[in-house]
């Protein structure tokens, strides 16, 4: 069997202010990630059009993404940040991922099934076809870990189910099998004013996410006003488990400090939720502020941050086009 070189893809969608679920969950990885394997980072605008977008917000929110990458501690410098529609690899490649991939995969895909909801006959083709090019952009590099959260695992192997068949359709050992990592305490942040759904910057109210932007004020508020009950914290994980806003509240604490859900719980089991919020925003003021204000002096410097980008694209297709190549080979293109 083929040794791959070890390379870790991920990608964000730049729909909007980044938060505190998108740090916990995914960035905060990236920066930790980039210590150990060659890291490819991207901003995946062209999954962001599978729902209607303003033009003029999406060019705005990829920069700020791209900021928001750097404020965190991506090192663009040693690693790979840029914008997915400048590599054109990552569509040449879905398309033929729409050619090895299965309708019947793609109809079992939860994701899909919940962003359409009834309207499933009306949504965009790109919408369902969406983990085709998702696949396109980890095997584009021929990456061997990607670290997702619990939502996008079944992205996932679909991804290595495309390789698989790729190889036994072409008789090749051309594609690796890509590794999920998942890490941390808060790999799934829930929303604040409902521990069963996950924070999204969709939400109606404001109140339910920290964004990566908001003052030290902003943040203390929207704890204070985090959901949660009358009930002492529990002593125990198997009944914080059955408290879906406590346990988003000491997952999220947890992953801050950079400690276990054990540890935490055992520090605030019995004590009242104020005093549990209280210590949560002071943890979340002294991660994020520095941050915030890295995030507007960079956005003071948006032709530094162009410049960034266009670098990152140059990286990218090194690696991308030699492989697109072979793919073309393989298929009979060339």
């Amino acid at each position: 069997m083929r040794k791959f070189q070890q390379r870790v893809f991920s990608g964000v969608q730049p729909t909007g202010t980044l938060h505190l679920g998108n740090y916990l969950g995914a960035i905060k990885n990236f920066v930790d990630l980039q210590n150990k394997f060659e890291c490819v980072y991207c901003v995946v605008d062209q999954h962001a059009i599978t729902v209607d977008q303003d033009p003029h917000k999406l060019r705005s929110s990829i920069i700020e993404v791209l900021a928001s990458f750097i404020a965190c501690g991506v090192d663009y410098k040693n690693q790979i940040i840029f914008q997915q529609s400048s590599v054109p690899a990552h569509s040449q490649l879905a398309w033929i991922f729409n050619c090895v991939s299965r309708i019947g995969w793609l109809n079992r895909m939860t994701q899909f099934k919940d962003k359409a909801g009834k309207n499933k006959e009306n949504v965009s083709v790109g919408l369902m076809v969406y983990p085709n090019l998702m696949a396109a952009d980890i095997l584009a590099y021929q990456a061997t870990h990607v670290p997702v959260g619990d939502d996008q695992k079944q992205h996932l192997e679909l991804s290595r189910d495309i390789a698989q068949k790729f190889n036994n359709d072409f008789g090749v050992d051309f594609f690796p099998q890509p590794e999920p990592l998942i890490y941390g305490e808060a790999t799934r942040v829930m929303s604040l004013r409902d521990g069963t759904k996950k924070m999204s910057k969709s939400d109606a109210s404001e109140l339910s996410r920290v964004l990566l932007t908001d003052s030290n004020d902003a943040i203390a508020t929207k704890l204070k006003k985090a959901k949660s009950d009358s009930d002492l914290i529990p002593d125990s994980v198997e009944l914080l488990k059955e408290k879906a806003e406590c346990l988003n509240l000491i997952n999220i604490l947890s992953a801050t400090m950079n400690q276990s859900q054990e540890k935490t719980l055992q520090e605030f089991a019995g004590r009242e939720y104020s005093i549990l919020k209280n210590k949560l925003a002071e943890s979340l003021i002294e991660v994020l502020g520095p941050i915030r204000e890295e995030i507007e002096n960079l956005l003071n410097n948006k032709d530094e941050l162009n410049k960034i980008l266009a670098i990152g694209t140059e990286k990218a297709e090194e690696i991308a086009n030699p492989i697109l190549r072979e793919v073309y080979k393989i298929v009979g293109f060339r």
